[in-house]
C-alpha cells in the first residue's frame, strides 16, 4: 500500500476543526463518508423499514434473496446511511448480495434503547419480506458494530439465528477499560477516550450500567453467537475493544476470524474508492459472507 494513501485519508480528516455540537458532528461525518459517491452501477432504493428509515442496494449480478443488514458507526450520535453509502454498497458488491442499510434513531435526542428497537424493527421486516435467517448477514461499523452484537444477542435469545456477522472497527466496551484507548491515541486521528465519553454520556440514560451487556456486549454471554468476521486497524484506540471482543467469542466456541490491518485508522473502509487496503477489507467481508451464507 503507498503510504500516500493513508496519509491522503488522514489530511482529509485532519482538514477542519473538530466540529462542536450534534449537528455540526453530524454534517461533517456526511461530509468525510460520501466524498467519494456509490459507484455509477449501483441501484439505489430507499424504503420504510416498519418507519425507520432503510435504503436497499444491489450490484450488477448480486444476488437479492440474499441481504446484507447494515448500522452505520457515528458513536449511536452521528452517521447516516449517506455517510456510509460507499462502504456498504461496495461490500454488498462483493458479497454478490443485496444490502439494507438502517437509519436508525440517534442519540441524544433518542438514547438506548431507541437504536436497538429500530434494528430490531428492521430485522422483523426483513422476515416479513419471507428472508430466512439463514439468508441474512448482520454488519455494522463502530457503534453498528456494537448494535450489531446486541441485536444479534437477543435474536439468539428468541431462537432467530442469522447467517454470520461483520464487525468493522467496533465499540464494545462503553466502560472504556481498553488499554489501546491510551496507547493508541497519538495515532488515531477520530477516536479519543473524552470523545468516547461524550458520546457514551449522550447515549446511556442514567441508572443503566455501562457493562450492561446491551450497552457493552463485551461483557455479555456470547454461546451460540454466528460465525463473526472482526476487522479493526492497529493504528485504532478502540483495537482492544475489537480484539478483546474477538478473544471472547474464540473463548465460548464461537467461529470468529479476527483481522487486524496495519496502520489502518478506524472505519477505515469508508473510503475505499481511493484506499486499497478498504478495497481488500471489504473483499474479505465478501469471502467471508459468501463462505457462511
Amino acid at each position: 500500500m503507498p503510504s500516500s494513501e493513508i496519509d491522503a485519508i488522514r489530511a482529509l480528516l485532519t482538514a477542519k476543526a473538530r466540529p462542536v455540537g450534534w449537528a455540526q458532528r453530524r454534517e461533517r461525518l456526511d461530509e468525510i463518508g460520501s466524498v467519494w459517491p456509490v459507484a455509477d452501477d449501483i441501484t439505489l432504493t430507499s424504503v420504510d423499514v416498519n418507519g425507520v428509515p432503510g435504503e436497499w442496494s444491489l450490484a450488477p449480478g448480486s444476488d437479492a434473496s440474499r441481504v446484507l443488514m447494515f448500522f452505520h458507526g457515528g458513536g449511536y450520535c452521528s452517521g447516516s446511511i449517506t455517510s456510509h453509502r460507499r462502504m456498504v454498497t461496495e461490500a454488498g458488491r462483493a458479497a454478490g448480495i443485496r444490502t439494507l442499510a438502517v437509519g436508525y434513531r440517534l442519540a441524544p435526542e433518542h438514547p438506548f434503547p431507541a437504536a436497538f428497537d429500530d434494528a430490531m424493527a428492521a430485522w422483523r421486516y426483513l422476515r416479513k419480506q419471507a428472508y430466512l435467517p439463514s439468508q441474512i448477514a448482520i454488519g455494522g461499523d463502530s457503534a453498528g458494530g456494537n448494535l450489531t452484537a446486541v441485536l444479534i444477542n437477543t435474536l439468539r435469545e428468541q431462537g432467530e439465528h442469522p447467517s454470520c456477522a461483520w464487525l468493522a472497527s467496533p465499540w464494545t466496551d462503553l466502560t472504556m477499560s481498553g488499554a489501546s484507548l491510551a496507547t493508541k491515541d497519538t495515532l488515531d486521528p477520530i477516536i479519543h477516550k473524552g470523545y468516547l465519553g461524550e458520546l457514551a454520556d449522550a447515549f446511556v440514560p442514567s441508572g443503566v450500567a455501562r457493562n450492561d451487556p446491551r450497552i457493552s456486549p463485551l461483557f455479555s454471554d456470547l454461546h451460540g453467537f454466528p460465525p463473526t468476521l472482526v476487522q479493526v486497524g492497529s493504528h485504532e484506540t478502540l483495537l482492544d475493544d475489537a480484539t478483546r471482543f474477538a478473544a471472547a467469542l474464540g473463548a465460548a466456541d464461537v467461529d470468529v476470524t479476527l483481522e487486524v490491518w496495519p496502520e489502518m485508522i478506524h472505519a477505515w473502509p469508508l473510503w475505499n474508492a481511493h484506499l486499497e487496503p478498504g478495497r481488500r477489507a471489504l473483499a474479505s467481508v465478501g469471502a467471508f459472507i459468501r463462505r457462511h451464507m
